[in-house]
């Protein structure tokens, strides 16, 4: 049984390790001073990151490492026709 017990929780820290988080990269910043400048490039509108820095100081700004989704290629369904090219 300790060994069952062992064996999940090991299998369970390993696929942990899989797992990647990746950096938020969304067009706005909410720049807020902290004491440090900290900012949160976590916001899809201006008006999200607004609301987010209204009543508690800062300012927002566009994210200059912005870098949209690349659209993926879906082929059509249907026959393929070489004179159409």
């Amino acid at each position: 049984m300790k060994r069952l017990l062992l064996g999940a929780a090991l299998l369970g820290a390993i696929s942990g390790f899989g797992t990647r988080a990746d950096a938020q990269n969304y067009p706005w910043c909410a720049v807020l001073n902290m004491g440090d400048w900290t900012s949160n490039c976590g916001f899809v509108t201006e008006q999200q990151c607004r609301t987010s820095v209204s009543g508690i100081g800062g300012f927002c700004m566009r994210n200059t490492t912005y870098a949209p989704p690349v659209p993926v290629w879906v082929p059509r369904r249907g026959r393929h026709n070489p004179a159409q090219y």
